[in-house]
């Protein structure tokens, strides 16, 4: 990519982003953060040098302190409550779990597979789909009229079984890829993921003022490190994505595809209803991409492995979008439906 064409490409998907969030085209709407990540991954993909190193500090260095602090301020959302919810719907939220740990994983080693990948971006699609559910899971569920309690609740079980899931469906399924080491696995992920998370829950129990001040700017700051996440990855194995990349983008578009079918149709099976349905598509196909990100660096040191997730967060934040949109107008086409046969019945 010339530099002439990377910086249009910037431009217009900054425009872009900027119109989704502050103008009126309904489109758009939802859809600000992910062009945001695209006009970074352009910037990545044509001026890499920015998101390798400054001075003398590699910013890939960078990422797990970056993680800590998305989970820390996912933890600010979260409550008590949010964890006792298992008591109350244990049927849905232990599904949602199960599907997300059976599910993911697998689909990511079959579309590895299928799609011919090499050991180490092979064993990076296996490492998304070992990662709990995302942080926007919960944001998509709500503009899907899905149940955002039960998304939420999905969200924070499925992350704090993670030291013991994820490097558990790593070494049964990316073992032959890479060597896997169990424990520092889980030990990084209880240091990346679950402290500062629990630190964020603890604050917002007891400290609600500062809580609230921080709740103001935390989710901003967390989109700014998802997106500064993606474009060091991008950067950092700018030559392989290019070689790779369309094979790649292929095996993620059939792993994201692949887990809201088998969610959907799996929660549908169990007897749930359409709306929890749609929760638990969305739960088990939207992946916690920074924590992949993570432990590739930190854990696997391969800057190809770390591939997978930023081809397939970009991705399925595309298709989340569009699949929220589309079940949205179908609840509210429903809605209208209902209101009408009211009318017409008073």
């Amino acid at each position: 990519m010339t530099p002439l064409a990377g910086t249009l490409l910037i431009i217009l998907f900054a425009a872009l982003a900027a119109l989704a969030r502050w103008g009126r085209v309904r489109a758009l709407q939802g859809l600000g953060f992910t062009f945001a990540v695209f006009a970074t991954g352009a910037a990545a993909l044509t001026f890499p040098a920015l998101f390798t190193a400054w001075g003398g500090f590699e910013l890939k260095r960078a990422i797990v302190p970056l993680v800590q602090l998305i989970l820390f301020g996912m933890g600010m959302t979260l409550t008590i409550d949010d964890f006792a919810r298992v008591l109350r719907m244990p049927k849905a939220i232990l599904l949602g779990v199960a599907l997300q740990y059976l599910v993911m994983p697998l689909c990511g080693f079959l579309s590895a597979r299928a799609f011919g990948l090499e050991a180490e971006v092979a064993a990076g699609l296996i490492l998304i789909g070992s990662c709990p559910g995302g942080v926007a899971s919960n944001v998509i569920t709500y503009l899907a009229r899905g149940n955002v309690p039960l998304s939420v609740s999905m969200t924070a079980c499925s992350t704090l079984l993670s030291p013991l899931t994820t490097p558990l469906a790593m070494r049964l399924l990316a073992g032959a890829y890479v060597p896997i080491a169990f424990l520092p696995m889980m030990l990084s992920i209880v240091q990346m993921i679950i402290l500062p998370l629990v630190a964020g829950l603890l604050i917002y129990r007891y400290l609600p003022r500062l809580a609230a001040r921080l709740t103001r700017v935390l989710p901003l700051l967390a989109m700014l490190a998802i997106c500064v996440i993606i474009g060091i990855t991008i950067a950092l194995s700018r030559d392989d994505l290019l070689r790779v990349g369309l094979a790649l983008l292929g095996a993620s578009a059939v792993h994201n595809a692949l887990g809201y079918l088998l969610g959907y149709q799996g929660a549908r099976l169990a007897g749930l209803d359409s709306r929890d349905c749609r929760t638990v598509a969305l739960e088990v196909g939207i992946q916690n991409g920074g924590m992949a990100t993570g432990l590739a660096f930190n854990v696997l040191h391969s800057a190809q492995a770390a591939m997978a997730s930023a081809t397939f967060g970009p991705w399925s934040a595309v298709t989340s979008s569009a699949l929220a949109s589309w079940w949205r107008r179908g609840s509210e086409s429903k809605v209208s439906r209902s209101d009408e046969a009211a009318s017409r019945a008073s």
